[in-house]
């Protein structure tokens, strides 16, 4: 399968990456990332070049992975520092693939390390910025293609469906989308909803007694599987300068053709210092994401089997629009770093 690599994709958050390392498998690749002796991380194949045993498997210590099966021991540049054997050869050394942590997160550069340029990355700090009190995260190790999540993410019309006593209610059916392909390659999708019943989980910040609400959900896409969500509700006709919004990330990095690392945090601009409010967030979020559409996507994918998306002809409708650009974009990034 082919994917886009030179960029930077999310490959953990920071406060997983314990004293032994993860192995992870990362667009097909299996991955081993640790810290090194100065607790910056590192990312090597996950694959000893001896006998192909998991270096994940092995000892990590002072900044050197050593391997469990005949003891060789290399270091987070992919060198091999040690063999208990003999001399050491070129032959004795790992792909290092470039990674950098920024935003709670680390992120891994899978294509040509030589174009690892930090300053690509983009700005997600709102993350990093939020309190404790104001933040929570989670990850899925989910079943289905990584666009296929994607998909979900640019089409929250499903929401109205799929998560009818939280997230729904019927407002972003009503509401006509608007797509903004941009010049820094982000395409965002607007929907603003005026006068109109609010989702069940966000009645909570209006006052009582109030049944129509202005409510407004921003979602901004950026290659490979970066999106960024704002979205905020006021009473009807309310001015919305000042009214609190929920600031959120949903992260997809593929692991193999058919399952992906989605990662999701949400913050928020009112009552940051509420850690109860923060926690409640938190776990709804958490079982919305794995017991609804998690499911639905894994049995999306199962029903397609090994087909390509394209090659089944969806019947594609109005509301497929910006699912469809970020598709087309994501086709004509992957084909132009080929052809380079």
């Amino acid at each position: 399968m082919s994917y886009l690599r030179n960029c930077w994709y999310m490959a953990a958050w920071s406060d997983e990456l314990g004293e032994k390392g993860l192995s992870r498998t990362l667009l097909e690749q299996p991955v081993f990332l640790f810290r090194d002796e100065e607790g910056t991380p590192k990312a090597l194949f996950d694959r000893c070049p001896h006998r192909f045993a998991p270096l994940s498997m092995g000892d990590v210590a002072q900044g050197v992975v050593t391997c469990r099966y005949h003891g060789l021991a290399f270091d987070g540049a992919g060198g091999c520092v040690r063999n208990p054997h003999g001399p050491v050869t070129r032959a004795l050394a790992v792909t290092a693939f470039p990674v950098i942590e920024a935003h709670r997160a680390l992120w891994i550069w899978m294509g040509d390390p030589a174009l690892a340029d930090p300053a690509a990355l983009r700005d997600l700090s709102f993350l990093s910025q939020a309190p404790d009190t104001a933040f929570n995260k989670g990850y899925i190790a989910a079943s289905g293609h990584y666009q296929l999540f994607i998909d979900n993410i640019l089409d929250l019309s499903h929401t109205d469906y799929l998560h009818p006593d939280t997230l729904g209610g019927g407002s972003i059916t009503r509401t006509r989308a608007k797509v903004e392909q941009r010049e820094d390659g982000i395409i965002a999708i607007r929907w603003d909803s005026y006068d109109d019943v609010p989702p069940p989980l966000v009645r909570g910040k209006l006052p009582p007694g109030v049944e129509r609400a202005d409510s407004w959900t921003h979602v901004e896409w950026s290659a490979p599987g970066i999106m960024k969500l704002i979205n905020g509700v006021v009473p009807a006709g309310s001015p919305r300068e000042g009214s609190g919004t929920s600031t959120n990330v949903h992260i997809m990095t593929p692991e193999t053709a058919r399952t992906t690392h989605y990662f999701f945090a949400s913050t928020r601009d009112y009552t940051v210092e509420d850690a109860q409010l923060n926690a409640a967030i938190g776990e709804i979020r958490n079982r919305i994401f794995s017991t609804e559409d998690e499911p639905m996507i894994a049995a999306q994918q199962a029903r397609m089997g090994e087909a390509d998306f394209w090659s089944l002809k969806p019947a594609l409708l109005r509301i497929d629009e910006g699912a469809v650009a970020v598709r087309r974009r994501l086709e004509a990034l992957i084909a132009a770093e080929h052809a380079a």
